[in-house]
């Protein structure tokens, strides 16, 4: 069985920014359009008016102060309040196998690899931009990876589950490297008209290269363990997919983009993550005091605070735990990827290190790395 490292990761930016500012203003204005527009449901009480919203209340709610988006201009019309993302021809490389790309090559040049080191591509992430061909074969087709490519997905989870699968093909001797990419445009399933999550997300891509130890750059983060858990859950949920034309749904059904039950998502997850934390490094002598960095999932500020809590017995230090949501909003499963890419530099040899995520599903992944 051969050892396994995080040799680098990459990570995309998208080109356009959305304050808190400039979505309250687009959200408001959709409001009183909707309601002026509905007015004599709302006298009469069968209707009950939009709420607006406001920058104190999202950063209160969230923490978020900005995301990252792949256009904006249709998510601040307060006429149509989602992207205006252009349909390609098959003939040109897809949205997100672009940004995948663009991740991955980043994530190569940093560890001084070449497409050629590679022998798998994992496309993990909360939404695919279509059931097949696999996003992860046009990506390592153009990248010129050789070997093998394939979709995943477990929402917010995904990217520490595909960490998992990439491991154990490194061990086992089945791939000498893989390369698990994060792309995240999940703009497009954002309720953009609903007040409680029209603020909750924003776009990115990451890339996470991972390889046989004796292979990588010195200072890469060996593997010492991975850990999964999932336990079903109605309290985040996306119900589009392929069977609902086939169920004459209207594609404006509530149902068909994210939503949650938030308050239940907070009570529920946040006990079971620090638990699962716990575990996971006990199973290798560890100690959540004896961890040099928490890099968690970047959902909410209030989760990643009282799960800080949880473990260290005290107030989770920006050292202790690094927020990154203040500036991508939630990013579904790269948001960990993200923390540890900005937040990795200062840990120093023989340290430990713990990435997590959590979402729907429920689900949660954990990888315990330390510092070569």
């Amino acid at each position: 069985m051969h050892r396994v490292a995080i040799s680098s990761t990459g990570l995309y930016l998208p080109p356009d920014i959305i304050t808190n500012e400039e979505l309250v203003v687009a959200f408001n204005r959709f409001a009183e359009l909707e309601n002026a527009r509905n007015v004599a449901d709302i006298e009469a009480g069968t209707r009950q008016p939009i709420a607006p919203s406001s920058v104190e209340f999202i950063e209160k709610a969230s923490g978020i102060k900005r995301r990252y988006v792949m256009e904006k201009t249709g998510v601040l019309d307060p006429q149509r309040m989602r992207p205006r993302l252009k349909a390609r021809p098959d003939s040109e490389i897809s949205l997100m196998a672009e940004i995948g790309v663009a991740a991955a090559r980043d994530a190569l040049q940093r560890a001084g690899k070449q497409p050629e080191d590679v022998d798998g591509v994992i496309c993990a992430a909360a939404n695919m931009q279509r059931a097949y061909p696999a996003m992860a074969v046009e990506i390592q087709t153009a990248l010129g990876v050789k070997g093998f490519g394939f979709d995943m997905n477990v929402a917010c989870s995904s990217a520490t589950f595909a960490i998992e699968m990439a491991v154990n093909a490194i061990k086992t001797g089945s791939a000498r490297a893989v390369l698990v990419v994060d792309p995240e445009i999940t703009s497009p399933h954002l309720a953009w008209k609903d007040r409680d999550c029209h603020f909750i997300f924003g776009d990115v891509c990451t890339a996470i290269l991972i390889e046989r130890l004796e292979g990588a750059p010195v200072g890469a983060f060996e593997v010492l363990g991975t850990r999964l858990l999932t336990t079903f859950s109605n309290n985040i949920r996306n119900n589009a997919g392929f069977m609902s034309r086939s169920e004459d749904r209207n594609p404006e059904d509530r149902d068909q983009l994210f939503y949650q039950e938030g308050r239940k998502v907070f009570k529920e997850v946040c006990p079971m993550a620090a638990e699962h934390i716990n575990k996971h490094l006990a199973e290798h002598g560890l100690a959540p005091a004896g961890v040099r960095r928490f890099w968690l999932h970047q959902a909410n500020l209030a989760m990643n605070q009282l799960i800080g809590r949880k473990l260290l017995g005290r107030d989770a230090t920006p050292d202790d735990a690094p927020v990154i949501l203040n500036e991508f909003a939630n990013t579904a499963s790269a948001g960990s990827i993200i923390a540890f890419h900005r937040h990795h530099d200062d840990i120093k040899t023989g340290e430990v290190g713990v990435i997590c995520s959590f979402g729907a599903g429920y689900s949660i992944g954990s990888v315990v790395l330390r510092r070569t």
